[in-house]
């Protein structure tokens, strides 16, 4: 895997520590092998273990160094495409499953939170997707229509009702999912595996995938200082596939276009100004061309995030505009600073939907969650683990081939470079 730059992530920092972990050093077999050690990875071993099957999980670095460790850590509904684009897409049963699958995805979150007694900051007071100016208030209205027709609890607020939710009046009105909500995302992580572990699942860390191959009905994975032999195999790496280029299945990481995203978390913030932004703690997001979010933690802080990669040339221009923009939606916020700032992937697909992919017999992926990473990869951990135990129709997507797209890197560099230019003369509203 590609070095990174380490950055303070405030994730990292108030976590509750990890569970006891090891490098794989000998030669094992088992019913499943998992590779990641993500949301998506994490909730197929604890689904698995629980079952009854023999799983272990194979993971490059940390538990939830990836997207599962620098998300937003908004729990929402859905994909971030429209109910009825999603059934265009996928056809009226397939689409209408996912969407009614991942419409509970959050249910599923914050039950697996409430069980295993996750420490994880977790608030369910719904999340705002916020209107920038007419067109976006379309837009969210028109979310709404749909999502309404399916039964769902939504609703756009007004500019006042979204003023007050907020404690800044720069937005059009909001849409408020009140099956949605907001968790701290590693510490989400860290608590799966905990509990994979304590169901009796296997997880290795420091221990990168070396090579995958296939003799008579298992797989022989190298992996860290010993093999794993396994009947199946789940690859749960999402936007961090990078080792999976030393196996057969190569062109799993050749799909997916990677869109930076970063954030910036500030000193907690005094009871007297805390009081007055996002009172009930619902996370945001907004409809702007190149999205912004914002959102509370537990101790205060005030965490904003947008497109764009913090690396050595374009950290300054992010921050400046992370610090601009907080300033212009929250007047009152005084003298602040910035102790934490840290930037992940988000792994696009062509259609703005996650894929399900048999890679090879008895290997099995899903990826390409779209800046949904939380709900839907512990929606499809569960249903990857019931697939492969041989639940019939577990799986809520439809098989497709993998299909590398050839523009990736270009589009990739695309985001960075454009989020950078917009944010360098972006004032805000």
């Amino acid at each position: 895997m590609a070095a990174e730059r380490t950055l303070p992530n405030l994730w990292h920092a108030t976590a509750p520590t990890a569970p006891d972990t090891r490098p794989l050093s000998t030669d094992i077999s088992v019913d499943v092998a998992v590779i990641g050690g993500g949301f998506t990875g994490l909730s197929a071993a604890l689904h698995l273990a629980e079952k009854g099957a023999t799983v272990a999980v194979a993971e490059a670095r940390m538990i939830g160094f990836g997207g599962s460790g620098r998300n937003v850590g908004l729990v929402n509904a859905g994909m971030w495409t429209k109910p009825e684009d999603l059934v265009a897409t996928l056809g009226a049963e397939a689409g209408k499953r996912l969407l009614g699958e991942l419409g509970d995805g959050p249910s599923l979150v914050y039950q697996l939170v409430e069980k295993h007694s996750i420490a994880c900051e977790a608030v369910r007071n719904g999340t705002l997707h916020l209107a920038v100016g007419p067109e976006g208030l379309k837009d969210i209205q028109d979310r709404e229509r749909q999502w309404k027709a399916l039964g769902a609890p939504v609703e756009v607020i007004d500019a006042e009702r979204a003023q007050s939710l907020t404690g800044t009046p720069g937005f059009a009105g909001a849409l408020l999912d009140r099956r949605a909500g907001t968790i701290q995302p590693l510490a989400y992580a860290r608590g799966l595996a905990r509990a994979a572990l304590a169901a009796g699942a296997r997880i290795h860390t420091e221990t990168p995938l070396r090579a995958a191959e296939r003799k008579g009905d298992l797989w022989v994975l190298t992996a860290g200082g010993g093999t794993i032999k396994a009947k199946s195999v789940i690859v749960a790496t999402n936007a961090y596939g990078d080792m999976l280029s030393r196996t057969p299945w190569t062109a799993y990481t050749q799909e997916l276009t990677i869109l930076p995203y970063f954030q910036f978390a500030t000193n907690p913030l005094s009871d007297n100004i805390a009081r007055t932004i996002l009172p009930e703690r619902q996370g945001c997001w907004d409809t702007g061309l190149v999205m912004t979010s914002f959102r509370m933690d537990q101790q205060n802080r005030l965490i904003f995030g947008s497109v764009g990669r913090l690396d050595a040339l374009a950290e300054g221009t992010h921050r400046a505009f992370a610090e601009r923009s907080l300033r212009k939606l929250f007047p009152a916020i005084g003298d602040f600073r910035f102790e934490y700032w840290w930037d992940g992937r988000i792994g696009m697909t062509t259609n703005n939907l996650p894929q399900m992919h048999v890679m090879a017999p008895n290997v099995f992926s899903v990826s390409g969650y779209n800046g949904r990473g939380i709900a839907p990869g512990t929606v499809f951990g569960r249903a990857l683990a019931n697939h492969v135990t041989g639940e019939p129709n577990a799986l809520p997507l439809v098989e497709t081939p993998l299909t590398p797209d050839p523009w990736r890197t270009l589009k990739s560099a695309f985001y960075h470079a454009g989020a950078q230019a917009k944010h360098f003369i972006d004032r805000r509203f």
